[in-house]
């Protein structure tokens, strides 16, 4: 079994921008080739799952998605990072689909292809419905990141609160 990191997308590895698809308006946040290299030299193996309801609500197209996310894959390439898998949710809120955070479809699907031990994984997001993903999925270790959708810390149901991915090597040691 493996151990794994699994990361919101919008918030966490890019600078948050609504209904975000166009290469153009994609920007990594700072530190973060540096601390997902730091986490895959330590042994875990990356993930990314992101709701994007833009394609529900018309904003966007799965294509579109594909194109962003194979060009943004290239650039984790570029920088030696292996990011194992991409899972979405295209649907919005009101759909009730099983795969939409807080539930755990997403993370399923990941491990019909990965084996991974939970207990020893972590999530990486920036709302509450990314931490309560990972409470219902059973993955005990979580961080929330400020760098992304606005909340009060004090309220916070992750393990962990930082202001963003780069702080990731002063939790994350093993």
């Amino acid at each position: 079994m493996e151990k794994a990191v699994f990361l919101d997308r919008d918030g966490v590895i890019n600078i948050e921008k609504n209904y975000l698809y166009k290469i153009e308006d994609f920007v990594f946040f700072d530190g973060v080739f540096e601390s997902l290299l730091y986490l895959q030299d330590l042994g875990y193996k990356l993930f990314i799952i992101t709701n994007q309801s833009g394609i529900g609500r018309g904003y966007y197209t799965q294509n579109d998605f594909d194109k962003l996310t194979i060009w943004m894959l290239k650039q984790f390439e570029n920088h030696d990072i292996k990011i194992s898998q991409v899972e979405l949710c295209p649907h919005m809120p009101d759909e009730n689909c099983e795969c939409r955070k807080p539930k755990t479809l997403m993370i399923e699907n990941i491990l019909k292809n990965h084996k991974i031990d939970l207990q020893k994984s972590w999530l990486i997001g920036d709302k509450k419905s990314d931490i309560l993903c990972a409470k219902n999925a059973k993955i005990l270790n979580t961080i929330q990141v400020q760098s992304g959708h606005k909340f009060d810390k004090n309220l916070s149901e992750a393990n962990f609160v930082i202001s963003s991915i780069k702080n990731t090597p002063s939790i994350i040691k093993i």
